[in-house]
């Protein structure tokens, strides 16, 4: 099966690494900001306060030089006013009057003696007095019908009167929004564009480790040979991908070694049991009598089971060490299945079985034909040992999850219970079987090779089932399974 998969962006690598660093620095710049904005709020309210003590000082001053007559009022209101106009980047209101800036004067018995600001001062005066105001220390004042508090700044006369100036802290406040504003779109900005350049690096710098990863996956199925892609910057993801090629190297090395001693053995093993088979056939035809002939003939039967185990123990001992060497071909495993039942089918007809084959058509893989040919010589042969007399044995072919799917069912004795968790390991068997135990071990063996699976169980109805899953040389049409004799 190919690794190439195209997995949802939102569930790559790449988008969790861009995700989880734009929110760190998402977090660290907005940090920041509230630092900076307490900085600025700070740096702002301390010139207010400034600009506020400095001028009600000044304020304070023109009252107590000022005669206490008729010009009074007027004098000291002209002042205030003219205070008020020196507040920079006052914001303007819809009425004429000077609702940013309040002077106040109370007596020490809290009358209101001169005001100038915006309406008639009581909310103000009242609200002056609700809060305790300390002289030379400016307080924020909150007064009724205003959207905003002031900021208050007080001192006393000689005469016990007190004069309160009072500042909007409006123009604080929009200052304060402009910032955030501003700062906010700044920041988006920046953090879009920061997960943009965040997003593309990673992803393509992960783009060489899912390169790796796909060329390793075809590497053991296809040929031992192939190397991962490498590149020139000598960063991690290079040297992961020498690495690799250098560990390949040994597997390569250690599969060849392997196949080496396995051929030596096969070949010192089959050479002598050649031999001998000849010689019996020899003395098999020399011989004229038939009681002489039966030992002979079973002696040559013995060799060839002999030679039979000695070929199905490498075949599975290559295949659990994944070296199984394979010779791929398109093969179509209908017509395989045919030709094989073809072939068996004499043998289960003496013996009283009966098989049928369940197929909607031509089903294509890519398989060692002639590991397959045995692997599926192996199922009937295990059927023709196994069963007893008037059984059948129904063999469906079709498609499940992109697999060819052959399921073999037989409504014979099943699998003894005490070897049904270990039916496809080496040298077990059944009580009543006089095999090897290697039978389905390399069924296993075959399948494995081929990336498929195999499963054994009893069926709730009596028998055995064997399901043997291999994948699909690729995508095809293909019918329900049709009876067929």
């Amino acid at each position: 099966m190919s690794s190439k998969t195209v997995k949802p962006v939102m569930r790559s690598a790449a988008w969790r690494i861009s995700l989880w660093a734009t929110l760190a620095f998402a977090c660290g710049t907005m940090l920041v900001f509230a630092f900076l904005h307490r900085f600025v709020a700070d740096d702002i309210q301390r010139r207010s306060d400034a600009w506020l003590s400095g001028e009600v000082e000044v304020l304070g001053d023109v009252a107590e030089r000022t005669p206490k007559d008729a010009l009074y009022d007027r004098v000291v209101g002209e002042v205030a006013e003219l205070a008020g106009k020196e507040v920079p980047n006052k914001l303007l209101s819809e009425s004429s009057s000077n609702d940013s800036v309040f002077f106040l004067q109370a007596g020490g018995d809290g009358s209101r003696q001169l005001w100038v600001g915006a309406g008639d001062g009581e909310p103000t005066l009242k609200a002056i007095q609700a809060v305790k105001i300390v002289s030379d220390h400016p307080t924020d004042l909150h007064v009724q019908g205003f959207g905003v508090p002031f900021r208050v700044a007080s001192i006393r006369l000689d005469d016990g009167s007190y004069i309160y100036l009072g500042l909007s802290e409006r123009d604080e406040l929009r200052v304060l929004r402009s910032l955030r504003l501003r700062f906010f779109l700044l920041w988006l900005l920046i953090v879009l564009f920061g997960f943009g350049i965040v997003f593309f690096t990673t992803r393509r710098m992960l783009s060489h480790v899912r390169k790796i990863a796909e060329a390793a996956s075809r590497i053991g199925h296809s040929d031992l040979t192939a190397r991962v892609p490498t590149t020139q910057k000598h960063d991690e993801v290079s040297n992961l991908a020498l690495t690799l090629n250098h560990m390949l190297d040994r597997i390569e090395n250690s599969m060849h070694q392997l196949h080496t001693i396995t051929d030596s053995l096969a070949h010192d093993l089959r050479s002598p049991l050649t031999a001998i088979r000849g010689k019996l056939e020899m003395s098999l035809s020399a011989v004229m009598q038939v009681e002489q002939a039966e030992p002979i003939v079973s002696a040559i039967e013995e060799l060839d089971r002999l030679t039979d185990f000695l070929n199905k123990s490498l075949d599975v001992a290559e295949a659990k060490a994944d070296a199984l060497r394979l010779n791929r071909v398109a093969l179509d495993l209908d017509e395989l299945l045919r030709i094989m039942i073809d072939l068996y089918e004499p043998s289960m007809s003496e013996k009283g079985l009966h098989i049928r084959l369940q197929s909607g058509g031509p089903l294509t893989i890519e398989a060692d034909a002639a590991l397959l040919h045995r692997m599926i010589a192996n199922l009937f042969d295990n059927e023709l040992k196994h069963l007893p007399p008037a059984c059948s044995v129904t063999i469906r072919l079709s498609v499940e999850d992109d697999a060819a799917s052959l399921i073999l069912d037989d409504d014979g004795p099943g699998f003894d219970p005490e070897v049904c968790l270990h039916l496809f390991e080496r040298r077990v068997k059944g009580r009543d079987s006089n095999g090897h135990g290697l039978g389905l071990a390399f069924i296993d063996a075959v399948a494995r090779a081929h990336g498929g699976t195999v499963a054994a169980s009893n069926r709730e109805s009596g028998g055995a089932r064997i399901i043997v899953a291999l994948p699909l040389a690729s995508n095809q049409g293909y019918q329900s399974p049709v009876p067929a004799i």
